[in-house]
C-alpha cells in the first residue's frame, strides 16, 4: 500500500540495504528459534522410543536422495555455478536457513536468484503432492 499510494502522501518508502539485511536476519533468527523451541522438548524421546529411528532414516533418505540427484543434474547437465546451485537446492527444499548460508558464502546475488527461481514451484508442489498422497492413501 505504501509503495502504491506513498507518493500521493509524500511518504518515504526507501529502505537502506543495511536495514533490509537486518530485518532479514531477525526474521531468520525468530524462525529458527521457534522451530527449535517446538521440536526440542520431545526430540530424544521420539527418536529413542518406538519407531523414531526408522522415521529419522526415512526422512534422511527422502531429503538427501532428491538433493543429490538435483545437484548432479544441475551441475552436469545445466552447468550451474556453485552459488546458483546452492540457491536452487535451498529453494527446492524451501529452506530459508540454507539460503542465509548460501548468501553469506556467495557474497553476491547468485544464490538468491536460484532460490527465488525454484521456491514458488517447490512450495506449490509440496502442497499439491501432500494433498494427492492423502487423497490416494485414505
Amino acid at each position: 500500500m505504501a509503495g502504491c499510494y506513498g507518493y500521493k502522501f509524500h511518504l518515504v518508502t526507501y529502505t537502506t540495504t543495511s536495514a533490509n539485511l537486518l530485518l532479514r536476519e531477525i526474521g531468520l533468527i525468530l524462525f529458527l528459534a521457534s522451530v527449535g523451541i517446538k521440536a526440542g522438548s520431545n526430540f530424544w524421546t521420539t527418536v529413542v522410543e518406538g519407531d523414531g529411528i526408522t522415521y529419522v532414516w526415512v526422512g534422511f533418505l527422502i531429503t538427501v536422495i532428491p538433493l543429490l540427484i538435483m545437484g548432479t543434474i544441475g551441475r552436469v547437465k545445466f552447468k550451474f555455478n556453485y552459488f546458483t546451485l546452492m540457491g536452487v537446492i535451498a529453494g527446492s527444499t524451501t529452506d530459508p536457513p540454507a539460503l542465509g548460508y548460501a548468501n553469506q558464502t556467495a557474497n553476491n546475488d547468485a544464490a538468491s536468484v536460484g532460490y527465488s527461481t525454484v521456491y514458488p514451484l517447490a512450495m506449490f508442489l509440496r502442497i499439491l503432492v501432500a494433498q494427492a498422497i492423502i487423497l490416494f492413501l485414505c
